[in-house]
């Protein structure tokens, strides 16, 4: 059973508009089709309306399409573009490792893939590199952008440092223990922007109660913490989990795709009363057999920049540049809260949430995209 009641803070991506500024990345392999999806039989260079069908391509990254995050989100993003206009029709092909990032991508240029969707900061050169060698491939990428933007790629991008640091302050709030923790799968921008908003956002938390919430796994003024080097090993994410636990940990923030299942499967374990935020998507939604679990997600409203990039390319209206999410236009936020959240702490981060809109809080990163 859901636990929660939806709030102005959940993500209000639906108006999300992709506006350029710079960035892209690459990869091949057989094209597989997704299940659900046909394979078009004529690659689409006009829009999608005519009979012509029109290929919006994917790559994964190695965390799998069934990742419960980025990978996931992103090809919910073609099929949405495809729910929305029936000419355009979405396939993906999967990563098992890094050395699958070049082919599969050159496989999908030789396919006539209308747009290729790249996903995750790891394909950031590989992406680059094919679309300089292919300058009239559209393509997009997720979590990665390019300086100076290249003109055939739109990088999306998102100040999910804001959103953490909402969910940062949620669990300094919610914690009994007064000891919190976050990890990441690997070290990498996209990761630790979320683990400085979070380790920020506790800090801001004690320093406007006057409490000495802890944060376990991330320091942000030294940028060293908790790893468990991949994005795909639920037992790293448990046994990382029971460690912080046994440290007074009650509150967890996994920023790990699939091996967040471990955190959960961990808290649940334990019964004690622990509990966790989800990354990227509604966990509620993505993981429901934990939503008990969650306070909240820290999320980023990927799938809605993907189905916009997608019916762009499709409509012939697609520009490169970057598009940057952030709290002012709904790009990242937090997901519905648990109802056991208190309706004070929710005031409080409404009012924390205009306060970093508006500038009077600063939310600084070293893995931050700039504002556009």
């Amino acid at each position: 059973m859901r636990r929660f009641t939806r709030v102005a803070s959940v993500v209000a991506v639906a108006g999300l508009v992709a506006t350029a500024c710079g960035s892209s990345k690459p990869s091949s392999t057989p094209a597989t089709t997704a299940a659900g999806a046909t394979t078009a039989t004529t690659a689409a260079s006009s829009g999608g309306s005519g009979g012509t069908k029109f290929q919006a391509c994917m790559v994964t990254d190695t965390g799998g399409i069934d990742d419960r995050s980025f990978n996931a989100s992103s090809y919910q993003g073609l099929k949405d573009a495809a729910a929305s206009d029936p000419a355009i029709v979405p396939s993906y092909v999967p990563s098992t490792t890094e050395s699958d990032y070049t082919p599969n991508i050159n496989s999908l240029v030789q396919k006539g893939c209308g747009i290729i969707v790249t996903v995750g900061f790891l394909m950031g050169d590989a992406t680059q590199a094919a679309a300089k060698a292919n300058p009239n491939q559209k393509f997009a990428i997720v979590d990665y952008n390019y300086s100076p933007p290249l003109p055939n790629v739109l990088g999306l991008i998102f100040n999910t440092a804001q959103a953490g640091f909402l969910g940062g302050y949620l669990a300094a709030g919610m914690t009994k223990t007064g000891t919190v923790a976050t990890f990441g799968g690997q070290k990498l921008p996209t990761v630790t922007v979320y683990m400085d908003g979070f380790y920020d956002g506790v800090q801001y938390y004690n320093s406007q109660h006057g409490k000495h919430v802890k944060v376990l796994g991330w320091n942000e003024a030294t940028q060293n913490g908790t790893f468990t080097g991949d994005f795909t090993d639920q037992s790293k994410g448990k046994s990382d989990t029971l460690a912080f636990i046994q440290q007074g940990a009650d509150i967890i923030f996994p920023v790990a795709g699939n091996v967040g299942l471990g955190a959960a499967a961990a808290a649940q374990q334990n019964g004690n009363g622990v509990h966790l935020l989800w990354v990227d998507t509604d966990g509620c939604v993505s993981a429901p057999q934990y939503c008990s679990l969650f306070y909240s997600s820290v999320v980023k409203g990927i799938s809605v920049a993907v189905a916009k990039a997608a019916t762009d390319a499709a409509k012939g209206s697609f520009t490169g540049g970057n598009y940057v999410g952030t709290l002012a236009n709904n790009g990242v936020g937090l997901a519905p809260y648990a109802k056991d959240v208190p309706q004070s702490l929710q005031t409080e981060l409404a009012t924390v949430k205009q306060g970093i809109i508006s500038g009077s809080i600063k939310v600084a990163s070293p893995s931050a995209p700039a504002s556009s």
